[in-house]
């Protein structure tokens, strides 16, 4: 038991730091959503882990990078905050899902659902903690929704932005990821897999 929980250990401390790099790596989409809002695939190493090792060590690879990313940080760790929320959100709920049903049709439903919710809680979280905490101590209200209505006229509200923005793009960012894990798993996975003997 405690080879196995070394092993688990092991895995997720690398997959943290390989989220970390991961995260590092992101890039803007400025036609699609807001410049300060970045795509990246650090949840990518935590869905893997979710699935290989279990759903709370994905949650752990989440913590970690995130915890790592503080140091560079230029949001005051709200960014990273809000990231952590909703990368373990999503894989937590995938690798639930995978755990009970241990196929390629429940990695699909797991990463759906995921996704799903990743993106579902990404409004309420942005809607009523990042976005308001972001107005008090980095960019101004009027601002922020001010560079969503230059992608978009009509959109004017905060909850318009969330809704109409934050919720596809968090869904698609779900979704990519779990695409590039279906297309990586398999030859990861015996690597990764703790052994129960």
């Amino acid at each position: 038991m405690k080879k196995q929980d070394n092993r688990k250990l092991a895995v997720t401390a690398i997959m943290g730091a390989v989220g970390f790099i991961l995260m590092m790596l992101e890039f803007p989409i400025p036609s699609i959503i807001p410049a300060f809002i970045k795509f990246d695939f650090s949840e990518l190493p935590a869905l893997i882990t979710a699935f290989a090792v279990g759903p709370w060590w994905g949650v752990a690879v989440c913590l970690i990078k995130n915890l790592l990313h503080l140091f560079v940080s230029s949001t005051a760790g709200v960014g990273e905050l809000s990231n952590f929320v909703l990368g373990a959100i999503y894989v937590f709920t995938a690798g639930m899902i995978y755990k009970h049903r241990r196929t390629r049709g429940g990695a699909l439903v797991g990463t759906l659902a995921g996704a799903f919710s990743m993106a579902a809680i990404s409004v309420l979280t942005n809607y009523y903690f990042v976005y308001p905490i972001y107005a008090k101590m980095l960019i101004p209200m009027e601002v922020i929704v001010g560079m969503y209505s230059d992608i978009l006229s009509s959109c004017d509200t905060l909850l318009e932005c969330v809704l109409i923005f934050n919720f596809p793009f968090n869904l698609a960012k779900g979704l990519i990821d779990a695409a590039v894990c279906f297309l990586v798993y398999k030859k990861l996975s015996p690597i990764l897999k703790v052994s129960k003997k």
